[in-house]
C-alpha cells in the first residue's frame, strides 16, 4: 500500500487562503481560536469543559438514544452515545448534506478524518473519551445539489417536487432510482452489496435524514460514529437563548459584517454573507426567511406575522420550527455539542473563519477548525503504468494542457526548451543597449523593438516544434492523458467528483479499513495512496 504525501499548495487545487492557513500565517490568527496541533488539544479541552453546560448532555444522550431507537447499531456507537453524558467526553465533529447515496467520494474522507482523529486524541489523552459525529445537515434546501451521483461519468438523479428542509423529504420516487442503479452496478459480490445498502436506505426509511444515517451507520457503525440530526425540537430547545438574541439584536449580522470587512482587507474572497436574521422558518414543507419590518415579524412569502411578544412566545412553544442558516448553523452546533474540533472543506474553513466573533459575543467556545483530508487513490495498476511512463504523483496535479506539454518535453528525443537560446539573445541585446546609450540614446527604442520581436519569435518557433512533437508522439501522449482522466475526471480532483461505489467496485470491503490504515488528519497533506 504505496503512500505519497504533496503539500496541499504544490497541488495548485486548493485556494492561497487555505494554504496560508495550513501553514499558520500571522495575519490569520485572529481569526481562529486555536491551530488543530495535537498539543493544542489539551488547552481546547479546559475551555470547553468550562463553557459547555452540563444540563445539556442528558438532553443529548436521550435524543441520540431516541433517533438510533429503530436502528442496528455498534456496542462501540452505544458506549459512545452512551459516554456523552460524562463530563470528561468531548465530540469531533464533521458535516455534510444529504447526498444521494453519499454523494462525491470526500464524504468518506470527512468522517474517516473526524474518527482517526478521535482514536488519536483518546491515545494521546487517555484520562478524557473522544467520540466522532456526523452531523447531519438535514436542514439545507437546496436539492438540486444533493439529488444525485456521478457514477461512470453518469449522472444518476433523483427527480422529486417536495420543498422544504430536505431531510424532511419523502423518499418516495426512489424505487425508480434504485433500478437505474441496479442495473448499472451490474453483479457480483460487490454490486450485490452497494445495492442492498442502497434498497435499505432509500426504500427501507420514509424520510431522507432517517435513509441518510442508515447509510452512514452501515459503513462507519463499527468504527463508533455518532450520527446527529439536530432538526429537533428538544435540541433546538437549548438553542432559544441564542435564536432570540439573532431574532432581536441581529447579534450575526453585527459582528460578522465587522469580521467580513477585516477578511476583505486581507484581500480574502468571503462565502457567505450574514442576513439581518439569519433564521428560516420550517414548517409542512416551508422553509422560509424571517423578516423584521418596523417591529413586525414575518415569514416571507407566508402570512405569518408576529408582535415581539409573540414571536418569544412561538421560539419558547415551537423552537423545531426555528431553522439556523449557513452563519447560525455552527453556533447551534457547538452550544448543543460537547466539541472540540470541526473538521471541514476548504470553502467550510473560510466561513468558519468569518464567525469567531459571532461565537465571542454568544460566549460559546470557538472549536478548532481542521481541514479534512483529501485522497487520490490509484489502483496496483495504474500505479504500474504511471512508473513505466515515467510520470511521477506530482505531475498529475498538472493541468490538462501543461501536463501535454512536459510530457512532450520529457519523452521527445530532440531539445525543446528555447529558454537557453532566448537567455543568450537577451545578453546579446543588453550589450547593444549599452552601444546604443554611448552612441545615439535615440537608437534605444529600436533596439528594444528588435529584442521584442527576435525573442517572441523564437517562443512562436518553440510552440511550432512542440506542437509538431505533440502529433508525432500522439500515441504516447493519449496514453498518459488516459491515465491522467482517470485520476481526475473532467480535470477535477477524484475526490469531488466520483461516488464511493466506483471504489467499492473495485476494492470491496478492503476499501475502507485500507483508508483507515493510511490517512493522518493531522498530517495537513493531500494523500496519494495505491491500493
Amino acid at each position: 500500500m504505496p503512500t505519497n504525501y504533496i503539500p496541499f499548495r504544490e497541488t495548485g487545487y486548493f485556494s492561497k487562503f487555505i494554504c496560508d492557513y495550513l501553514e499558520e500565517r500571522p495575519e490569520l490568527a485572529d481569526f481562529y481560536n486555536r491551530f488543530p496541533s495535537k498539543e493544542n488539544f489539551e488547552t481546547q479541552i479546559k475551555e470547553k469543559q468550562s463553557s459547555y453546560k452540563a444540563s445539556h448532555r442528558k438532553i443529548l444522550v436521550e435524543t441520540l438514544k431516541d433517533q438510533y431507537s429503530n436502528s442496528d447499531i455498534s456496542d462501540l456507537t452505544k458506549h459512545n452515545i452512551q459516554s456523552l453524558a460524562s463530563d470528561d467526553t468531548f465530540t469531533v465533529t464533521t458535516g455534510h448534506q444529504l447526498n444521494l447515496f453519499t454523494g462525491p467520494l470526500y464524504f468518506l474522507y470527512k468522517i474517516i478524518s473526524a474518527i482517526k482523529l478521535s482514536n488519536d486524541l483518546s491515545k494521546t489523552y487517555p484520562e478524557y473519551n473522544f467520540v466522532p459525529v456526523y452531523w447531519m445537515a438535514s436542514e439545507d434546501h437546496d436539492f438540486d445539489e444533493i439529488n444525485y451521483f456521478n457514477y461512470k461519468g453518469k449522472k444518476l438523479q433523483w427527480n422529486s417536487n417536495q420543498t422544504g428542509a430536505v431531510g424532511q423529504f419523502s423518499t418516495e420516487g426512489l424505487d425508480e432510482v434504485f433500478e437505474v442503479v441496479s442495473a448499472e452496478f451490474g453483479q457480483g459480490k460487490k454490486a450485490d452489496q452497494l445495492k442492498h445498502w442502497f434498497k435499505e436506505a432509500y426504500l427501507g426509511h420514509t424520510n431522507l435524514a432517517d435513509a441518510t444515517r442508515y447509510l452512514a451507520n452501515a459503513l462507519f457503525g463499527e468504527y463508533g460514529l455518532v450520527i446527529i440530526d439536530a432538526d429537533n425540537s428538544e435540541l433546538k430547545r437549548l438553542f432559544i437563548q441564542q435564536m432570540e438574541a439573532e431574532l432581536l439584536d441581529e447579534t450575526a449580522y453585527n459582528n460578522v459584517s465587522k469580521t467580513n470587512l477585516d477578511l476583505e482587507r486581507l484581500n480574502l474572497k468571503i462565502q457567505v454573507n450574514p442576513r439581518e436574521i439569519n433564521l428560516f422558518y420550517i414548517k409542512n414543507g416551508i422553509r422560509e426567511r424571517i423578516i423584521n419590518e418596523e417591529g413586525i415579524f414575518s415569514v416571507m412569502n407566508t402570512d405569518m406575522r408576529w408582535t415581539e411578544s409573540e414571536l418569544k412566545a412561538s421560539l419558547q412553544n415551537n423552537p423545531e420550527c426555528f431553522s439556523p442558516n449557513v452563519i447560525l448553523r455552527p453556533l447551534y452546533q457547538e452550544v448543543i455539542l460537547p466539541n472540540l474540533c470541526y473538521i471541514g472543506g476548504g470553502g467550510e474553513m473560510i466561513y468558519w473563519l468569518q464567525l469567531k466573533s459571532n461565537f465571542e459575543a454568544n460566549r460559546v467556545t470557538f472549536p478548532m477548525l481542521l481541514l479534512r483530508n483529501s485522497v487520490l487513490v490509484k489502483t496496483q495498476k495504474q500505479s504500474d503504468k504511471l512508473r513505466k511512463l515515467g510520470i511521477v504523483d506530482k505531475d498529475l496535479f498538472l493541468k490538462r494542457n501543461t501536463f501535454i506539454n512536459k510530457r512532450v518535453r520529457i519523452i521527445s528525443n530532440i531539445e525543446i526548451d528555447f529558454s537557453e537560446q532566448i537567455k543568450h539573445l537577451e545578453n546579446q541585446f543588453e550589450a547593444l543597449h549599452g552601444v546604443a546609450e554611448e552612441t545615439d540614446k535615440s537608437f534605444l527604442g529600436a533596439v528594444k523593438a528588435q529584442e521584442v520581436k527576435q525573442i517572441k519569435g523564437l517562443k512562436h518557433l518553440e510552440k511550432r516544434l512542440l506542437k509538431a512533437q505533440k502529433r508525432k508522439l500522439k500515441d504516447q501522449i493519449e496514453r498518459c492523458t488516459e491515465l491522467q482522466e482517470q485520476l481526475f475526471p473532467s480535470q477535477s480532483l477524484q475526490e469531488r467528483n466520483l461516488n464511493f461505489s466506483e471504489l467499492y467496485l473495485e476494492y470491496g470491503e478492503e476499501l475502507i479499513p485500507e483508508l483507515f490504515k493510511t490517512l493522518e488528519p493531522l498530517k495537513g497533506k493531500f494523500t496519494v495512496l495505491t491500493i
